[in-house]
């Protein structure tokens, strides 16, 4: 049986962030992830998770200037003393919030960037950040994201991230695996995920390509839910998607499609 959880970075967008913790409880959820905590206390926030019940099931790293189209440091040569610290930053937020697992999101490259260097510096952030996450008992994971929404996005395929671990070679780095993501570079779903399975730490879903709810589109979910049971996944399905109208209003596709 699925687990899901809600990100409320996209869900409940109708109030404050901080109170969409309580609808998320009061929709049925069990476990919520979203971008960034970093904007309040993470005292305040493991407050919110203790009285609603939650479990804190992900979030990413610090992604450098979002506000400017930074999306993520790990792969930008340069600014590794700020990976650095905001690997500490992130991992101190976990332990605060009970998470297991953090996300370091590659970044946006400029279009005169060095590849090679690029990849260089991606397994050299990451090879630190896993292990300052396996000191402190938590995951570090990676997201292939697609060039059409993040154009210049240095991962966007699960080849590409399947390198990445190996040269990485650590048991604290695994893979974040976005459906949504990999239906618009890959596809070919039930196998890849097959063939993945043994490096995927967490999943998240939304409808292809849209990005609503996982019942419209070309991603027929039902069979995927059903094939995750099958291998045993354990994890948490994170529900990132953009609701068509009121989030409460779209839940219904929970039960028509578990």
């Amino acid at each position: 049986m699925p687990r899901f959880a809600a990100n409320l970075s996209f869900l409940f967008q109708d109030r404050p962030f901080l109170e969409r913790f309580g609808a998320a409880a009061a929709a049925g959820f069990l476990a919520v992830e979203y971008l960034f905590p970093y904007e309040h206390p993470a005292e305040e926030i493991a407050g919110l998770l203790k009285k609603h019940g939650l479990q804190q099931v992900l979030f990413n790293l610090p992604p450098g200037d979002w506000g400017k189209g930074e999306r993520g440091l790990a792969a930008l040569a340069g600014r590794e003393r700020e990976f650095e610290q905001g690997v500490t930053k992130a991992l101190d937020y976990a332990k605060a919030l009970s998470c297991p697992r953090v996300h370091a999101m590659a970044g946006v490259l400029p279009p005169e960037a060095d590849l090679a260097k690029a990849e260089m510096t991606y397994v050299g952030n990451l090879k630190h950040a896993a292990a300052e996450a396996g000191r402190r008992g938590i995951l570090l994971v990676i997201e292939p994201i697609n060039g059409r929404d993040i154009p210049g996005f240095f991962l966007q395929t699960s080849r590409q991230a399947e390198k990445v671990i190996e040269a990485v070679g650590s048991p604290h780095l695994k893979l974040q695996l976005d459906l949504y993501h990999c239906q618009i570079m890959e596809g070919d779903l039930t196998r890849r995920i097959e063939r993945l399975f043994p490096l995927i730490e967490h999943v998240q879903i939304a409808s292809v390509p849209e990005r609503h709810e996982p019942d419209e589109g070309e991603v027929a979910y039902a069979p995927l839910f059903r094939l995750f049971d099958k291998l045993g996944y354990k994890g948490w399905i994170g529900c990132e998607y953009k609701p068509r109208g009121q989030t409460e209003a779209g839940l219904g596709w929970v039960k028509t499609l578990v």
